[in-house]
């Protein structure tokens, strides 16, 4: 059974979007909303992570280098700039796009255990990603047209 490559998986996937929320609501500290979403967000990732526990428990855990790879090519440090913020929101949805197709998965896997306390986790949580990549990409949107078009 494999599903203890993908809970790894995921929960280095989780560790590594809170560290990235956390580094851009650092990085872009002048933007007061991004601040403080981003470290909002990071703390609720960082529940997330906790919840899996008693699943890793029951399952094991491998972990697999592919988020540390993304999280180093993307945000070991943030970019200056409303051009920067706009790359690193995007750097930001990347990697939360990466954790929820792999709640997905995960999700696939707990309805063919018909193991009911993953499933409602998957559930649960899978929301939460939505919501952090709707943020991502509105905030992106309002971004957008002054980093593109008016600032120089």
């Amino acid at each position: 059974m494999h599903l203890a490559t993908y809970l790894g998986l995921l929960r280095t996937s989780l560790t590594t979007l809170a560290d990235a929320f956390r580094e851009v609501g650092r990085g872009h500290g002048e933007e007061p909303d991004v601040q403080q979403t981003c470290l909002l967000l990071a703390g609720r990732i960082d529940r997330q992570a906790a919840a899996l526990a008693p699943i890793v428990e029951r399952y094991g855990e491998d972990r697999e280098p592919e988020p540390e790879r993304l999280h180093a090519a993307g945000l070991k440090t943030t970019r200056s700039g409303p051009v920067g913020l706009l790359r690193d929101l995007q750097d930001l949805y990347a990697l939360a796009s990466f954790a929820d197709v792999t709640w997905t998965v995960v999700g696939q896997a707990a309805q063919g255990l018909r193991d009911r306390e993953l499933l409602d986790l998957v559930e649960n949580r899978e929301q939460e990603t939505a919501r952090q990549l709707t943020w991502i990409r509105t905030r992106m949107k309002q971004s957008a047209p002054q980093a593109l078009i008016a600032a120089r």
